[in-house]
C-alpha cells in the first residue's frame, strides 16, 4: 500500500515494513528523555511473526529516507477490549518531528483500521515529561482508563 500526503512534508508516502526499511528503522535516533518510553524497535517488528493475520507495520518514507514507523494490531476477537484495535508503537526519527510525520502515520493507522470495520483505536503509554501524551492528545486521542499498571489508554474514533 503507497499512500501519497503532500504539505509540509516533501512526498511523504506510507509504504509497508520491508527487509530494506527495517535498518532504517532501528536506526532512529531519539530525543533526550525519549529512550525511557520506548522498548527496542525489534519487539513491534517482532509483532509480524507472532501475529501476521492481525499485525499491521507500515513505514513513513519522505522522498527515499525513511522517517518514521507505526505498528498496530487488530483482532476484533481478543478478549481485552483495548487490544482489539491498538497502536502498539509509533516512532518518528528525532530529526523528523515536529514536522507532521506522526500525524500523517496516524492517518494512516486510521485509514486501516476504518477499512477493518473498527470503530475506534486504542494506545496504552505511560504518562510523564518527555512522553508521547502531548503527542497523542494533538492528533485526537483522549484517556479513558488506565491499566493495572497505571498505563494511559487513550481511544481515537475512525
Amino acid at each position: 500500500m503507497l499512500c501519497g500526503y503532500p504539505g509540509r512534508m516533501g512526498d511523504l508516502r506510507l509504504v509497508e515494513l520491508s527487509a530494506s526499511t527495517i535498518v532504517a528503522v532501528n536506526n532512529f535516533s531519539l530525543k533526550p528523555g525519549q529512550e525511557e518510553f520506548l522498548s527496542p524497535v525489534s519487539y513491534g517488528i517482532a509483532a509480524t511473526v507472532v501475529n501476521p493475520q492481525t499485525s499491521w507495520q507500515r513505514v513513513g518514507v519522505d522522498g527515499d529516507e525513511v522517517v518514521g514507523f507505526i505498528s498496530a494490531n487488530f483482532d476484533a476477537d481478543f478478549p481485552q477490549e483495548h487490544f482489539r484495535s491498538v497502536l502498539w508503537r509509533i516512532n518518528v526519527d528525532a530529526d523528523e518531528q515536529g514536522r507532521g510525520v506522526g500525524r500523517f502515520l496516524v492517518d494512516g493507522l486510521l485509514d486501516e483500521a476504518r477499512e477493518r470495520g473498527m470503530d475506534h483505536v486504542d494506545v496504552i503509554y505511560e504518562a510523564g515529561s518527555g512522553g508521547p501524551e502531548q503527542f497523542f492528545q494533538r492528533v485526537g486521542f483522549t484517556p479513558v482508563g488506565e491499566t493495572e499498571y497505571g498505563e494511559v489508554i487513550a481511544e481515537i474514533s475512525v
